[in-house]
């Protein structure tokens, strides 16, 4: 990790407009309890939680890069879509509101059951409709895409001007703006004085990790980028992360190699979206020991993960580690019976 790798990295994502709806770069922070907890290695988190608009999250980095397009295209509607709580739905939605244009979101029922009574009306669910977003309740079918599509499709054949934002705001163009979170952390990493064995988050929709993937083979090459599943589903992740990846790389003329994808799976409980022990434990302690809230299907998923590795003695005492807060707190509210809490 070399001040001129961040530079050439940072020089390739330069070409890519941002329109500012982000607060970068976000904080990398110690976890010194945790640490002290698990009895090493150093911990760090790197905030993505703290990119500010509607409550913030790593979907709004990339919609800071992909709505540009909007807005040169004059686009009058946003349109996406996700679960009930999806904190993807929530960024389009603040983000929306922020740019003066209508927002319309294609809501999947069925993926999950309702985990509480509250599900459906508290959260993410309930920021969504605060921020004016028109809200289409869909079957799910498995394809992430389709209804967003058709709902987009629809709303073109009216007169609007609706610009498309896929699921989880992942395509190559939200990889490419992920990427901009390794020029920040080997910036932070060496004014810190850190050399991170392992960056590691939650996975699912694939952009998020096809831009770390990318990035950190041109500014932090001997950093491991780790991948917890989520979804239940780490071969479609992995191969979804490759595809992004791969595109994102073409995009910005590197290389990088397909065996640094790892997808680590068995941490995503018994289906997406709902929270086992390990993922309950690992919110609990992230409150206690570090006053940071993480939600239970993304961020605190992945942190029971990074909890279960860390136990596992897969890095040694003396190296450190960057764990990815994706953000997704408002969903806490959605699963308190949940917790116990």
């Amino acid at each position: 990790m070399t001040t001129k790798d961040a530079s050439v990295l940072a020089s390739k994502l330069s070409v890519f407009p941002r329109i500012g709806l982000a607060s970068l770069p976000t904080p990398l922070e110690p976890m010194r309890r945790l640490t002290a907890y698990l009895g090493g290695p150093r911990l760090w988190v790197k905030r993505e939680d703290a990119t500010g608009l509607g409550f913030g999250g790593n979907k709004l980095r990339k919609l800071d890069y992909v709505l540009h397009e909007a807005v040169a295209s004059k686009a009058d509607v946003l349109v996406s879509g996700g679960v009930v709580q999806s904190n993807s739905q929530r960024q389009v939605a603040a983000a929306a509101a922020k740019l003066g244009m209508e927002c319309h979101l294609a809501v999947y029922h069925g993926r999950l059951a309702p985990p509480t009574p509250e599900y459906g009306t508290s959260g993410n669910a309930l920021l969504n409709r605060l921020f004016g977003a028109r809200l289409h309740d869909v079957p799910w079918t498995g394809n992430r895409n389709a209804a967003i599509e058709e709902l987009s499709n629809r709303l073109r054949e009216e007169g609007r001007r609706p610009y498309y934002v896929p699921y989880g705001v992942s395509n190559p163009l939200g990889a490419i703006a992920y990427a901009s979170t390794i020029v920040e952390i080997a910036e932070q990493s060496r004014a810190l004085g850190v050399r991170p064995a392992a960056i590691l988050h939650c996975t699912g929709s694939a952009g998020t990790q096809a831009g770390l993937v990318v990035g950190a083979s041109v500014a932090m090459p001997e950093t491991r980028i780790v991948g917890i599943d989520i979804d239940a589903e780490p071969e479609r992740v992995r191969s979804d992360v490759i595809a992004f990846a791969t595109a994102a790389a073409d995009l910005i003329g590197v290389r990088f190699d397909e065996n640094d994808v790892e997808v680590v799976a068995g941490h995503a409980g018994p289906a997406y979206g709902v929270p086992h022990a390990a993922t309950i434990e690992a919110i609990k302690l992230a409150g206690a020991l570090e006053a940071l809230p993480v939600d239970p299907v993304y961020s605190g998923k992945g942190l029971a993960g990074l909890i279960a590795l860390v136990r596992e003695g897969r890095w040694p005492p003396d190296t450190d580690v960057i764990f990815i807060h994706t953000g997704g707190a408002p969903a806490l509210f959605a699963y308190q019976r949940l917790l116990g809490i």
